[in-house]
């Protein structure tokens, strides 16, 4: 086979007790340019990650799969849901999940793919982020995360002591960005953006005054429903509730900069119940506000 038709480098990694304790290993990293009409996958991966296309597998771990050139099938499930792949599109495998995949064969693709197990990302998928949706995230062509999986490539080849920790670092930089990049990707509609960023403005400049979701919907001329919907799909809360931590940030520069008493912040600020605005802090910050101010003398007192 000429070499200009496969391009690859693959690393399978071993880890040991003292790396799972961090919480993420790594197991397998690499890229490799299938061109058009060769057989896929190449054979040489080893036992649990070599499959035959038609037969599927289920892995033990997860992966996450970025094509940056050409077209496929991705498969999975029971029920066998099959999704078209084109360039810009990332898969995210789970542990026990039934899949295959491969590109077209009059097509080829560019892939690059990283493993990883552990509690980490084990709760992450527990509370929900990654579940009731199909794996395949639309995130677009990304120089950034092409350079991380780059990165880690690297990283694997060098196998220096701390490794495994610098690639789960990497993993969570990857996942967080096609988090991001997906959650974001189908919002484009300009005019609705800037409504969005102008509420976020009005929100904070107006974090004193007793103002509401419904009254800043109304004055960007948007319906509120809509506008809830669209500000908590792009941020990923709703209107009323980015609103509240903003008070909740500034009672926290106003506890640390200011001699005011808690009621009296709390009433600056318009919280709706004096009362449980101690409980609400306690709630969120894990101090009552008297501690955090306490301890945020103690910190000015250190430095």
């Amino acid at each position: 086979m000429p070499n200009n038709e496969l391009k690859r480098s693959i690393n399978y990694m071993v880890t040991s007790e003292e790396d799972e304790l961090w919480g993420l290993t790594v197991t397998t990293v690499g890229h490799q340019k299938i061109a058009e009409n060769i057989t896929y996958p190449p054979k040489d991966h080893p036992l649990g990650y070599y499959f035959n296309v038609d037969k599927g597998r289920i892995l033990n771990e997860y992966q996450l799969l970025y094509i940056t050139n050409g077209n496929g099938v991705f498969t999975f499930g029971n029920n066998k849901q099959s999704c078209l792949i084109t360039e810009g599109k990332m898969f995210f495998l789970m542990p026990g999940v039934w899949h295959t995949y491969k590109p077209l064969e009059n097509s080829g693709w560019n892939e690059y793919w990283i493993g990883f197990k552990g509690d980490i990302i084990e709760k992450i998928v527990t509370e929900g982020f990654f579940l009731n949706r199909a794996p395949v995230f639309n995130i677009g062509l990304n120089e950034r995360i092409i350079d991380l999986y780059m990165k880690a490539i690297e990283i694997a080849n060098e196998e220096r002591a701390g490794y495994q920790q610098a690639l789960s670092g990497i993993v969570m930089h990857i996942l967080g960005l096609m988090y991001y990049r997906d959650k974001t990707r189908d919002f484009e509609d300009e005019e609705l953006i800037n409504k969005i960023n102008k509420a976020k403005v009005v929100m904070r400049e107006s974090v004193y005054k007793n103002i509401t979701a419904e009254e800043i919907a109304k004055s960007l001329n948007i319906c509120y429903s809509g506008f809830r919907r669209a500000f908590k799909e792009f941020t990923g809360t709703s209107p009323s509730k980015y609103m509240v931590e903003l008070k909740l940030n500034e009672a926290k520069l106003l506890l640390s900069t200011t001699s005011q008493s808690v009621k009296q912040i709390a009433n600056t600020l318009n919280f709706d119940n004096l009362d449980y605005f101690p409980v609400f802090f306690k709630k969120r910050t894990g101090f009552t506000p008297s501690e955090y101010r306490c301890n945020a003398d103690i910190k000015s007192e250190d430095e």
